[in-house]
């Protein structure tokens, strides 16, 4: 007897075997059959999905959901169109706190406000009380004066850090903006966050991100370094995983501050790990370790992205690094040959060369074949350098919703001589390169099928098509945020389509993405999200559709 059968759906299965089908049967946590195999078999529990779209569970190849869980409890603003509207914002903040107590806020873009909030202003909106702001794409923060000093800035005692930036006016004066690894500074006074408190963000996003069809996400960071929040992360989804309140299957990627020589035998090849050896596939379907993430450069937002030709109103090229450059090609030279994926963060040109020349060099040292290393972002990619993504087999992670968040600034900064080199979804693939869908959030929203619109028209927020060539088809975008999400993450053999022996993660959409018009497949209802044959998202909704009534197999309050 079969544990679930849908009956009356549209399934687009993304199996190319057999594409479409109108009956699923699950048993236990796997897809068992599909149309003829199942619709004679008996079932603890029959959904009638009333003619709706059943598609493999969404996959997000990018995203920090830690980050993004403690942003729903801190001050929004990203929607926020000027300086005065911050200042606004934190005084209303700052009015329901006590005298001591931290503003904090993120999501402001000073690309659309015109500024950076300054520090003197916050100073007067917070009366006095620490201000921090951290903008929305994570590369840079704003803090009130109270911060500089607590931190040492102020009175010169504090180390500007390598890699980062302390921004400055001419006379000398700090302004309140870090860049890049100068947030370590502010990060310092408030980190780590008790894992008790991560594991309830982590809980919320699991939420938000089952209403939204994500069954798999990808956590692009954990432990320490640019987004890390405790080096006792990886404890913080444990536990949310213990109470029942993780929802989605998450992969870790460990940030490349974590690892450290472990004084393993010489006949093992491990230079460079994390305690007790554990590396990239420690785990299970529901948590485990992925790739090492290391970031090279910063943001095209920010105007620290390394390309080889300076940004738009920028003298200079180059950008800044998170570090050495060399430092940083031979870390990840020992990552690949202690056994790691590997993921490098690269915006500009430049630092897509630095990864490349690692990936080959590290090849070379110690061949891996189908390792797929990634490049996160793949934001700028020069047209010689996509031949080298195919010969190394390196997986590009672009984030096409960026192209409407942010795209008018990421244009404006490249000009039209390179405004075609950005997020190269259609180009990759007509390269023979795989593509996952992937969103970077909280940097940008994160609804899957917000990110499949954005794949298919490359819109930006004023209207402007960017990259006409690299736009995709909806089916293409379906995939991305499915079977090549997966396949990114090694995993294609048991998850991203809904095949026979796979596991059952699925979503019931009202209306059919590949079928809808473009401009609509971003508002197009998520019904229900079921993860390991349980709904995680949706029963109250599908109680009036199953036979008996109200027995939709739900995901409680206790481990999956």
């Amino acid at each position: 007897m079969l544990d679930l059968k849908l009956t009356d759906a549209r399934i687009r299965t993304v199996d190319d075997a057999r594409p479409l089908a109108r009956t699923l049967g699950v048993l236990g946590d796997v897809v068992v059959g599909l149309d003829e195999a199942v619709a004679d078999l008996p079932a603890r529990t029959v959904l009638d999905c009333g003619g709706a779209t059943v598609v493999p569970g969404f996959g997000d190849a990018h995203n920090h959901m830690a980050w993004f869980g403690q942003s729903l409890d801190q001050l929004d603003l990203t929607a926020a169109r000027t300086t005065d509207a911050v200042y606004g914002a934190v005084a209303r903040k700052a009015a329901g706190l006590p005298s001591d107590g931290w503003v904090v806020g993120s999501g402001y873009d000073d690309t659309v406000m015109g500024a950076h909030p300054h520090r003197e202003a916050l100073d007067r909106a917070g009366g006095g009380r620490p201000v921090w702001l951290t903008h929305r794409s994570g590369h840079m923060c704003t803090v009130s004066s109270d911060v500089l000093r607590r931190c040492g800035v102020l009175d010169g005692t504090a180390a500007e850090p390598a890699g980062g930036v302390v921004v400055r006016r001419p006379d000398g004066d700090p302004t309140g903006l870090l860049q890049e690894r100068a947030q370590s500074l502010v990060t310092a006074l408030v980190m780590p966050y008790p894992v008790e408190e991560l594991a309830g963000a982590i809980g919320r996003a699991s939420a938000v991100y089952a209403a939204e069809g994500l069954t798999h996400v990808t956590e692009a960071g954990i432990g320490a370094g640019l987004i890390g929040r405790s080096p006792a992360e990886a404890a913080a989804y444990q536990l949310a995983r213990e109470r029942g309140t993780l929802r989605t299957r998450v992969e870790l990627m460990t940030a490349a501050d974590n690892l450290h020589p472990l004084g393993a035998h010489a006949d093992d090849g491990i230079t460079a790990g994390i305690d007790l050896g554990l590396r990239t596939g420690f785990g299970d379907a529901w948590l485990r370790l992925g790739p090492m993430k290391i970031w090279l450069d910063g943001s095209l937002v920010g105007r620290t992205a390394a390309l080889t030709e300076a940004a738009c109103g920028h003298p200079h090229a180059g950008g800044v690094y998170q570090d050495e450059p060399e430092d940083m090609r031979r870390l990840i030279v020992e990552a690949h040959r202690s056994g790691w994926r590997v993921a490098a963060h690269a915006i500009g040109d430049e630092a897509v060369d630095l990864a490349l020349d690692a990936f080959e060099e590290a090849q070379r040292d110690a061949p891996r074949p189908g390792v797929r290393h990634r490049v996160e972002h793949s934001a700028v990619v020069r047209p010689d350098q996509l031949k080298r993504y195919a010969s190394l087999g390196v997986v590009p992670v672009p984030q096409a919703h960026f192209l409407h968040a942010i795209g008018d600034t990421m244009a404006d900064a490249l000009g039209p001589a390179r405004v075609d080199w950005l997020y190269r979804h259609g180009t990759f693939l007509r390269h023979g390169l795989r593509v996952p869908g992937s969103s970077d959030r909280p940097v940008a929203p994160g609804a899957p099928l917000l990110g499949m619109q954005s794949m298919v028209e490359r819109l930006s927020r004023d209207g402007r098509v960017l990259g006409a060539d690299d736009r995709v088809t909806a089916e293409q975008a379906l995939r991305a945020y499915t079977l090549d999400a997966a396949w990114a993450g090694h995993d294609e053999q048991r998850r991203g389509s809904l095949s026979p022996g796979k596991l059952a993660d699925f979503v019931l959409l009202a209306d059919d993405p590949v079928r809808t018009a473009s401009s609509r497949i971003g508002a197009i209802d998520v019904l229900a999200t079921f993860v390991a044959g349980r709904c995680v998202h949706g029963a109250d909704a599908l109680e009036q559709r199953t036979t008996p009534a109200g027995t939709v197999p739900v995901t409680g309050e206790q481990a999956p």
